[in-house]
């Protein structure tokens, strides 16, 4: 019960930055630039991170209360982010230019090669750590899991590490061809 707590203490923290930066950036911007400001921000550390973090602002919560594994509400995510940017990508294009990670963003989006590979890494990184979240949370509710499922977890994690390692530092040499140095 207290993981459970901590857990979601954590959400309603996350849930508040995100309504203190839509806040924010709504009486800098005005209500309705505030509102897609937040939506392509969000979007941005979907589609443009390897780990599932903004989308886990959905997943985990929905999984605790629907049952729902968090890979289905992750590809529901997705969705939403995508067409949130499609649709503000070709009809306010210039809202991309209000913040400098919506102008990141913008170049990621213009510049197919090299740069939608970030996106990939990212789509690839975060729904390894998805499918591991959710093979982890089944394994915490089954309290009779075999031995074979075990070592099958034990293995699964090995590749995942080793994969998000690739992932890392293919996903940091892109990002520093944009020219952001991340310091580690």
């Amino acid at each position: 019960m207290q993981d459970y707590r901590s857990r979601m203490l954590k959400f309603l923290l996350l849930l508040m930055i995100v309504v203190f930066y839509f806040s924010f950036v709504s009486y800098r911007y005005g209500a309705r630039d505030g509102f897609a400001i937040t939506l392509l921000t969000w979007s941005f550390f979907v589609l443009c991170t390897p780990i599932a973090d903004a989308g886990f602002l959905l997943d985990f919560p929905v999984r605790l209360l629907s049952g729902l594994r968090m890979l289905y509400s992750e590809i529901i995510v997705w969705f939403i982010a995508i067409l949130s940017n499609i649709y503000f990508f070709f009809t306010f294009p210039e809202i991309y230019s209000k913040t400098f990670v919506l102008m990141v963003f913008h170049h990621i989006l213009i510049q197919p090669y090299p740069f939608w590979s970030i996106i990939a890494l990212s789509a690839t990184g975060t729904f390894l750590s998805i499918h591991l979240a959710d093979e982890l949370y089944d394994m915490t509710l089954d309290a009779h899991h075999s031995k074979y499922r075990s070592h099958k977890n034990i293995y699964q994690i090995i590749v995942f590490l080793f994969i998000a390692g690739i992932i890392i530092i293919l996903y940091d040499f892109l990002i520093k061809q944009l020219g952001i140095d991340i310091p580690v």
